[in-house]
């Protein structure tokens, strides 16, 4: 089978798990446990590993769209014989409304067939294959009409309004007409075998409680700025990548899809990352509301535990696991063939001198929130990371790219320890006895008079990737965003040009580094970020409106951008590529914000 393009996938979620369903019809990722749990459709990564499929059976024409501000998806099937609409959502619990989503989610797959112009022959073609693939459940007809799958520890039960299920030895198949007017609903509801009962909803009533719940929520939710639309949008997408229980956001609700086709740069990002802390807190902050980012905080700091000589993970579980132990899944041929296949992350291991910085910046810009004193545990923890960055500051380590063959002095780990030492002293009148801000303010002005020292190449003009090198890295576009240099000063005014003329593209587009094959679209935003601190605001509208139009026909960002064929590669949706998108647009809204 031919794979389709990434840019092909919408998503659904229900803040507990997120499906990939594409233009075709078929869902061919859903993790229904969690966002980081086994899959029981994967043929995202291999063709034999589950989907299931709910389209008109000959060829035509197709229209996608978000229900407003929400993450329910309406497909259009125009064909020769009429046009049908598919609905498709993951179920919000009944009743749920503004933060109550995703909280207690059933683990239901709703998918509305509605009859709009003739008549038109609908196939489902259903293959669960759970673990990854590893199982072909067991297909049971139920005396209702259902389909109940069942294999290792999961349960599907597949339920069509007024059908009569029939089931072959390994999948689901069935037609059906329908005329205008006629709907036809499905729901697939999960359990895990030694748990409760799947859940049974009703799909009309179910469709329409999911599309209030997401309504009720983003009508507490409002964004006064420019390009409110795609604000809305990635808004919507990072609350669907929430994992509600614990307020974690998920990088990506993918692994392994490819940053090049055929190639082996394919990880798992179904897990939160600390260093986007500060970034996504002030995402979130915009586009959403504070009690998101305090959630996300609380879940931060919950995760961090007891701060000692370690050095704190760069990324945890979706409820604070912290071994997140990576193993290759050989029996997946991977996306178009790319290889390998890997489930966890092993950049857990690595040395990021960056995390304090992140961490000890949301602090910073939680703290009118967090009160004039901070309880003890907070005193801790921030004592603690800038301790630790007093300590190892000097150390090489991985990078913001996670880059996995030799530690190196890289220019943003630095400046993220200065970051974390220069808000540890502004922090220090809540931090207790403990807080050593002479001391820390002392190592906090070494730290950047050696990265304007060592950091900056005069060969080249700019500031460059590593201590060092004459490579230049678009990372160095961070040092604006974090108040390190004011994007007008001479040295960084110089580096935005070199970034921008060796780095970028006619269309808008940023690599990370001269030899990278796509577009990274978080340095693209950042470009826009630099440009309007530097004063030059049009040149950043238009740059903005540029990387606008890589986003996919339903508004969805993976993480890179192809730059031959402009499609989309890695992981999607990309939750670094939205809230790129959405502190950019408030930074054409307010240029001297924070």
């Amino acid at each position: 089978m031919d794979q389709p393009p990434i840019s092909d996938y919408a998503f659904l979620s229900d803040c507990r798990s997120g499906a990939l369903v594409g233009r075709d019809g078929s869902i061919d990722w859903w993790c229904p446990d969690r966002f980081d749990s086994s899959s029981v459709f994967g043929r995202l990564l291999d063709p034999d590993a589950g989907y299931w499929r709910l389209a008109p059976l000959g060829p035509g024409r197709v229209e996608r769209s978000y229900h407003p501000d929400t993450l329910v998806l309406r497909t259009v099937h125009h064909t020769p014989q009429g046009s049908v609409a598919v609905t498709d959502a993951l179920a919000a619990e009944l009743g749920a409304r503004s933060h109550e989503l995703g909280m207690n989610s059933p683990a239901v797959l709703l998918r509305m067939v509605e009859g709009l112009s003739g008549q038109v022959r609908v196939g489902l073609d259903f293959a669960p294959r759970p673990e990854y693939g590893l199982l072909t459940p067991y297909l049971h007809e139920q005396p209702d009409g259902a389909v109940l799958a069942a294999a290792g520890p999961v349960t599907l039960t597949l339920r069509g309004t007024g059908l009569t299920l029939r089931a072959d030895r390994e999948r689901v198949r069935h037609e059906f007409e329908v005329s205008a007017g006629e709907r036809v609903g499905f729901d697939l509801a999960y359990a895990p075998v030694y748990g409760g009962p799947p859940h049974r909803l009703d799909p009309d009533t179910a469709l329409a409680e999911t599309v209030q719940a997401w309504e009720a929520y983003r009508e507490s939710h409002r964004y006064a700025g420019e390009y409110a639309d795609p604000v809305r949008r990635s808004a919507t997408v990072l609350i669907g990548l929430t994992h509600a229980r614990s307020g974690a956001v998920a990088a990506a609700p993918t692994t392994s899809l490819p940053e090049v086709i055929g190639g082996d740069r394919n990880y798992d990002y179904r897990y939160s990352w600390l260093r986007d802390f500060a970034m996504t807190m002030r995402a979130l902050w915009v586009a959403a509301c504070p009690t998101e980012a305090n959630r996300l905080f609380a879940w931060g700091a919950r995760s961090i535990g007891r701060v000692g000589e370690q050095p704190v993970p760069v990324l945890f579980g979706l409820e604070g696991e912290r071994d997140l132990s990576e193993h290759v899944s050989t029996h997946l041929r991977g996306y178009a063939g790319s290889r390998p296949v890997r489930i966890g992350n092993d950049a857990w291991r690595q040395r990021q001198l960056d995390v304090p910085g992140e961490v000890i910046s949301a602090v910073w810009r939680l703290h009118d929130y967090l009160g004039e004193t901070f309880d003890v545990e907070l005193r801790e923890m921030v004592v603690g990371l800038a301790e630790q960055v007093a300590a190892t500051w000097r150390l090489p380590d991985r990078g913001m790219w996670e880059i996995r063959d030799v530690e190196r002095h890289y220019l943003t780990s630095k400046v993220l320890c200065w970051r974390a030492l220069d808000r540890a002293v502004a922090l220090a009148p809540r931090l207790g006895e403990r807080a050593d801000a002479p001391r820390w303010a002392a190592i906090r002005d070494e730290i950047r008079e050696t990265v304007l020292r060592e950091g900056w190449n005069e060969r080249i003009g700019a500031y460059t990737g590593a201590f060092g090198s004459a490579e230049l890295d678009a990372s160095a576009l961070f040092l604006p965003v974090v108040h390190f240099l004011p994007a007008t000063d001479p040295r960084m005014r110089s580096t935005i040009e070199a970034v921008e003329r060796e780095l970028g593209t006619a269309d808008g587009l940023v690599r990370r580094w001269s030899t990278d094959p796509a577009g990274f679209v978080l340095c693209s935003f950042w470009l826009v970020e630099c440009l309007v601190m530097a004063g030059e605001q049009e040149r950043a509208r238009r740059l903005f409106e540029k990387v606008l139009g890589h986003a996919n026909d339903v508004g969805l960002f993976a993480e890179q951008v192809d730059l031959r064929t402009g499609a989309q590669l890695g992981n999607t949706p990309q939750a670094l590529s939205h809230i790129g998108l959405i502190n950019a647009a408030w930074r054409l809204t307010d240029p001297a914000t924070a």
